[in-house]
């Protein structure tokens, strides 16, 4: 019997034990659940404190001081706004940092958005600011004011003692590096920018704003790595892909220039200066590689939207025309080889019915192509110079006294000059009293349209 006690004892310790325990969880479950139920009611009973408390006085300040903590923490603005301007007017010298401070915030980011507002908040900021300079919040937001105020120079100090309370602040560091970017400061701005993106490399418009400090510190292949990555972008791609294009046109790279200023009109809601800069630039690029018809469409589309944009009403004069007469494009556009070519075909035909001999061929830096020939026909046989200019402008006497001089040393008994432009007065005072010709640019376009161009193909520049 004595032995049993000892064993009896244990079997009464588990039990009280697990009676103890199934207890104090059951208690705990409830505890949690009760929990649960005070937050939810906690705001409830927020609400309905304040709105009894306020129905007896609008101006009691511990309920409007509880409301406004509540829709400060659910970043209810236009909520906070209204309760905080309250407790401003009621309230003076109550709590003045903080309420400032938030009433500050509040209007910066209230859905309403006027000039009116700003001023309030730019108040409130400051006034916060008088009471604690140090404060992450408020030097943070009033810095971002001075910054959208353009007011950069004050607007850096105080993000700079923003960051020192919170180093590495993205949206701080971002408005840093703008600040210093607007103030032509691309060293500081590259830093600062660059650090932002590190840390929120989403940020596509700090990344086209270190491709411009980049660009403007004349580090453009650093540059033209972030513009050319940007391009696909909807928002930034037609500005990257503007800037991309200008600095391969730069580089001579006119393919690639092409292609980036192609890729930036295929965007939609293009800003309307950047959709003519695109167009106007790639036009330029297409004349260059003699694709006239294409380039005029850009232009045609530049002059509908705006009609005196730069030298486009101009460009359109001329190259329909050029589109119009093959010859002419490969007498104004095309490489050595082939004007020079178009020239031996003037010369050849030139005089109805004669025998001509090509003697001699020379070239002067592209400008114009002299070109000797023996001229026979029925009635006369002599030795004729050409000399055919391409320069589209006015041709002065100096080039004729030139052209007299070669006449001479050549001993041939004629002259025929030949512009696609005109000859000054100047000009053809000089050739009165000598034997030489000058033909202009309408006359030398009913020329062109009589010479055949199947011989030969247009070389691209």
């Amino acid at each position: 019997m004595n032995g049993l006690i000892p064993i009896l004892a244990v079997l009464v310790v588990l039990i009280l034990g697990g009676f103890f325990a199934i207890t104090v969880m059951g208690r705990a479950k409830g505890t949690a659940k009760a929990g649960k139920g005070t937050q939810v009611k906690s705001r409830d009973a927020i609400l309905r404190d304040a709105d009894k408390r306020l129905a007896q006085n609008p101006r009691d300040v511990p309920a409007l001081t509880a409301l406004g903590n509540l829709y400060y923490r659910e970043e209810a603005w236009d909520n906070v706004l209204k309760t905080y301007g309250l407790l401003l007017e009621c309230a003076p010298g109550h709590e003045e940092f903080e309420i400032n401070l938030r009433y500050g915030i509040a209007a910066l980011k209230a859905d309403r958005r006027s000039e009116s507002l700003e001023n309030e908040a730019y108040k409130s900021l400051t006034v916060a600011r008088s009471l604690n300079q140090t404060n992450f919040e408020v030097n943070a937001h009033l810095g971002l004011l001075e910054f959208q105020r353009k007011n950069y120079e004050k607007a850096i100090p105080l993000l700079q003692q923003a960051r020192k309370a919170d180093p590495e602040n993205p949206a701080v560091l971002r408005q840093l590096g703008h600040s210093y970017f607007k103030l032509k400061r691309f060293k500081e701005a590259m830093t600062y920018i660059r650090m932002a993106i590190d840390i929120a490399p989403d940020d596509k418009e700090s990344l086209y704003t270190l491709a411009e400090c980049y660009f403007d510190a004349n580090q453009t292949d650093q540059a033209l790595k972030i513009f050319s990555h940007l391009r696909p972008d909807p928002t930034m791609g037609p500005n990257a892909c503007l800037f991309a294009g200008a600095i391969n046109m730069n580089h001579h790279q006119d393919n690639k220039a092409i292609l980036d200023f192609e890729i930036g009109l295929k965007h939609q809601n293009i800003k309307g200066d950047v959709l003519l800069e695109l167009k106007y630039r790639l036009a330029s690029l297409l004349l260059k590689q003699q694709e006239i018809g294409k380039a005029l469409g850009h232009l045609t589309d530049i002059q509908r939207i705006d009609g005196a944009y730069k030298d486009v009403p101009m460009l359109i004069g001329r190259y329909q025309e050029l589109n119009a007469n093959k010859n002419l494009q490969v007498y104004l556009m095309s490489p050595s080889a082939d004007f020079i070519t178009l020239c031996r075909k003037v010369v050849m035909t030139f005089f109805a019915k004669a025998k001509t001999k090509i003697t001699n061929i020379s070239v002067t830096r592209n400008d114009w192509a002299d070109i000797l020939a023996e001229v026979e026909t029925t009635k006369w046989s002599d030795i004729v110079m050409f000399r055919f200019i391409r320069t589209s402008g006015s041709i002065g006497e100096l080039i004729l006294r030139d052209f007299h001089a070669q006449l001479k040393d050549a001993k041939a008994g004629k002259g025929i000059c030949i512009t696609v432009g005109t000859f000054s007065e100047e000009a053809k005072r000089f050739t009165e009293a000598r034997l030489i010709d000058l033909i202009e640019k309408e006359r030398l376009a009913v020329i062109l349209n009589n010479v055949d161009t199947t011989p030969y193909e247009v070389s691209q520049v």
